[in-house]
């Protein structure tokens, strides 16, 4: 069977996560920007955050977790992935011609962590020729970290209709989305088990769509954020190749407005089960506009769509797909602790099971208006984990959830 997942809120089965590890030390205050991140976190602190959200998913909730680099370090016994993915990684830097020197000094383990948390000159010099490193300066780095390594859901998701492998917008990022896929379509545990329905060429201008954008309303309906990350071609592909597929049969594209605080979907709003959503309602009201995809007909097996623009607010089109939905606001305390607590993505919490979430503790005012409406709140610390400005579903790539029938 392929792996598919037809809603957000169905009891979590397994899930992909990364702990943060070395490539977090690499921060610096001179760095951080270009490294794509907002602070410098204390790591060992972060770790100990990190853990207790595991611990939630794994104890609490009698779900199977996956860590990034242990699945990373299984496919990288084939020494052609290895190859591929230090080449690739040198190419950043655009030193792929020192791959074969790098390969012959570093281990499995080692390349596992070069992988995720870079390598600087000074790591290898003297083990790998002094005339291949000669014009690099000691601090720089062979292969750059991937500090928002983390954040598992931008590389991908996974829907009723099969799985999406992001094509990230940031140049920097995407070495993260291609490692995941490596993973995905070479692992024992799931190369037999993927249907792919974007990219579907390997083309190096493919249009951007991250995962944190993606979002399923029903086994029938997915909604597509267009935003600062993910572009309206590859929503248009994502849609034609789900409703061909035949379990999709609409996709919603949703124009959020180009802004770091409405990076993804998902910092809008959340479901929570069948028919409750968290959200901020400040995003509410800033959608630009909803178009949605739809089958028109069939002219010798190629199947065609059609796009509808839509004359309603996201609230109704959430009400179509979602019953008696109740929307539960993370303003109903106070407008400012709203502006506080959608800063550390008060509505980005990871739905464990219906009514039932993760939340960061941080986000008191949200967690007690979910608890309010009779939803499940399982915290979380969260003083060095949001520094890198995501939630617990930012940190989250579901691959298997009961079905809901």
């Amino acid at each position: 069977m392929h792996l598919t997942i037809n809603s957000e809120f169905a009891t979590l089965k397994e899930v992909l996560v990364h702990r943060p590890g070395r490539e977090i030390d690499r921060l610096t205050p001179y760095n951080k920007h270009l490294l794509l991140f907002e602070d410098v976190p204390y790591l060992e602190e972060m770790q100990r955050e990190h853990d207790v959200f595991t611990q939630l998913i794994s104890e609490q909730c009698g779900a199977k977790v996956h860590f990034f680099d242990k699945l990373l370090g299984d496919i990288l016994e084939d020494n052609s992935l290895r190859n591929d993915l230090i080449r690739e990684a040198l190419a950043v830097s655009r030193l792929e011609h020192l791959s074969d020197e790098l390969l012959g000094v570093l281990s499995q383990e080692q390349c596992v962590q070069a992988l995720i948390a870079g390598i600087k000159v000074h790591e290898v010099r003297g083990r790998v020729s002094a005339a291949a490193l000669a014009d690099l300066l000691d601090l720089a780095f062979l292969i750059p970290p991937c500090p928002n390594l983390y954040f598992q859901r931008d590389t991908a998701a996974i829907l009723p209709g099969g799985m999406i492998f992001s094509s990230m917008r940031l140049d920097q990022r995407q070495r993260e989305a291609n490692m995941v896929r490596k993973i995905f379509e070479n692992h024992s545990l799931f190369k037999d088990k993927i249907q792919q329905v974007y990219p579907l060429t390997t083309h190096n201008h493919t249009p951007s769509i991250e995962g944190g954008d993606v979002i399923i309303l029903s086994d029938k309906a997915v909604a597509i954020g267009c935003s600062e990350r993910t572009d309206e071609k590859a929503v248009y592909h994502v849609a034609k190749n789900l409703i061909a597929e035949g379990r999709i049969e609409r996709v919603y594209e949703i124009h959020l407005p180009k802004k770091r605080n409405f990076m993804h979907l998902d910092t809008v709003f959340t479901i929570l089960d069948k028919n409750r959503v968290l959200t901020y309602p400040d995003a509410l009201q800033a959608i630009q506009r909803i178009s949605v995809y739809t089958r028109k007909d069939e002219d010798n097996e190629q199947v065609n769509i059609k796009r509808t623009v839509l004359k309603k607010p996201l609230r109704e089109v959430l009400r179509m797909e979602l019953p008696d939905l109740e929307i539960i606001g993370t303003d109903k305390v106070n407008q400012e602790y709203a502006l506080r607590e959608q800063w550390f993505d008060g509505a980005n919490v990871f739905t464990v099971g219906p009514g039932k979430v993760i939340s960061y503790n941080r986000n008191k005012h949200t967690n007690r208006a979910l608890r309010d409406y009779g939803v499940e709140v399982l915290e979380m610390p969260s003083s060095e984990l949001s520094r890198g400005l995501g939630g617990p579903r930012c940190m989250s790539l579901p691959i298997a959830r009961e079905v809901i029938l």
